[in-house]
C-alpha cells in the first residue's frame, strides 16, 4: 500500500492531526537526537484532566534509580492503580512527553496511574527497560498502602513499545509468582518482530510509523547484540500464554504493527485468557498519545476506562471468560 492509500484510510480528525506535522522525513534521516528533542518539545494540551494529586518519586532500581510520577484523580486512598510504561521504541519518550496519555487513563479509569521513566536504549541496552518495568511494578505492589492505592487492583498499561513492556511484565509476574496483576492493557503494542506481517507490508509507508522507522528503532535498541529471542523482550516469542492476566488490546487501522497486537490477542484468547480486542478505524500508530485531538481517540480512552472500571469493580478469575474481540511534589526513596 502506498503512503497515499494509507493516508486515505485516516478519518478526518486523524488526517488533520497528521497534516499538522507537515512532511516529516523518516526517523533514520532525522536522527535519534532530533526525534527525541521533537517529542519532548511538543506542547502539552492546556485542558488535560485535573488530578487531585501528582507526586514525583525516585525508587531504587536494578541498576539505577527509577523516576516515577504518580497521578491521583481523586483523594480516595484505596483507588485501583495502573502502572504505565510509555512508548517510543525503547529509545525515546518520558513521563513528561506522555503526560497527556497518563492523565487521560487516570481520569477515564478513575484509577491512580504510576508512570515509569525506565532507562532508554541505546545508552542502556535491553533488558534494562524490562528490568525497570518489572521492578517498578513490584515496588508499586509492595508499597501500595504507602502511596495510597489498592495493590489488589493493579494493572499494567503501555502503548507501543510500552505495550511490549506491559505484556512482558505480565509474563514475568506469572513465571516469578508475582506481583499480582489483574489486567494488562496493550495499546497498539510493539510486541513482535515479524517484519513479514501483512500489515507491515501493506502499510510500509503509513503516517507516523513507517516500516523503515521500525527497522531503525529496532537497530538502535538491539545494538551489537542483534535481534533478541527472549520473550521478556519480544512477548510474541512466549510459547505459552495461559494463566496470564486478562487483557485489553487496542489497535489502529492505519498502523503497520496492527497485526502484532491482534495476533497476540488471538493467542491470548485461545489460551483461555479473558481478552477484549478493538481496532479503531481510521486511526494511526500513536493516536492515544494525544487522544484529545480525535473523536475516536476520545472514544478509545473512554472505552478502555470503562473496561478497567468494570474489571476493578468486579474482579474475576482471569481464565473464567473468553472474549473476541498541578505541579508535582517530589519525594525520594533510598
Amino acid at each position: 500500500m502506498t503512503s497515499e492509500i494509507a493516508q486515505a484510510t485516516l478519518d478526518p480528525d486523524a488526517a488533520a492531526r497528521i497534516a499538522s506535522f507537515g512532511d516529516l522525513p523518516p526517523m533514520r534521516q532525522r536522527g535519534l537526537a532530533a526525534v527525541r528533542a521533537a517529542i519532548e518539545a511538543a506542547p502539552l494540551p492546556q485542558d488535560m484532566p485535573e488530578m487531585a494529586r501528582i507526586t514525583d518519586r525516585i525508587i531504587p532500581g536494578p541498576a539505577a534509580p527509577i523516576p516515577l510520577r504518580i497521578y491521583c484523580p481523586t483523594v480516595d486512598s484505596r483507588s485501583p492503580v495502573l502502572v504505565f510504561f510509555h512508548g517510543g521504541g525503547l529509545v525515546m519518550g518520558s513521563n513528561h512527553s506522555f503526560e497527556p496519555l497518563a492523565r487521560a487513563l487516570a481520569a477515564a479509569a478513575d484509577a491512580a496511574v504510576v508512570a515509569v521513566d525506565y532507562r532508554l536504549a541505546p545508552e542502556c541496552a535491553p533488558p534494562a527497560q524490562f528490568e525497570d518495568a518489572y521492578a517498578a511494578t513490584e515496588w508499586v505492589s509492595q508499597h501500595a498502602q504507602e502511596i495510597g492505592v489498592d495493590g489488589e487492583r493493579l494493572a499494567v498499561v503501555g502503548d507501543s513499545a510500552g505495550g511490549s513492556l506491559a505484556a512482558a511484565v505480565a509474563l514475568a509476574a506469572r513465571e516469578r509468582g508475582g506481583p499480582a496483576i489483574c489486567v494488562q492493557v496493550l495499546l497498539y503494542p510493539g510486541l513482535d518482530r515479524d517484519m513479514d506481517a501483512a500489515s507491515i507490508t501493506a502499510l510500509a509507508n503509513a503516517p507516523m510509523l513507517r516500516r523503515d522507522d521500525i527497522d531503525y528503532l529496532h537497530a538502535l535498541a538491539d545494538g551489537d547484540a542483534g535481534p533478541p529471542r527472549d520473550p521478556y523482550l519480544v512477548p510474541a516469542y512466549a510459547a505459552d500464554l495461559s494463566g496470564l492476566p486478562s487483557a485489553i488490546v487496542v489497535t489502529a487501522e492505519a498502523d503497520p504493527i496492527r497485526d502484532w497486537g491482534e495476533g497476540y490477542a488471538v493467542r491470548l484468547r485461545d489460551a483461555a485468557v479473558q481478552t477484549t480486542i478493538t481496532r479503531y478505524p481510521g486511526m494511526y500508530h500513536g493516536f492515544l498519545m494525544r487522544s484529545d485531538v480525535t473523536a475516536r481517540g476520545r472514544l478509545a480512552i473512554a472505552e478502555v476506562g470503562g473496561l478497567l472500571r468494570a474489571k476493578f469493580a468486579h474482579p474475576l478469575p482471569v481464565q473464567q471468560f473468553r472474549c473476541n474481540t498541578n505541579q508535582p511534589t517530589a519525594e525520594g526513596d533510598t
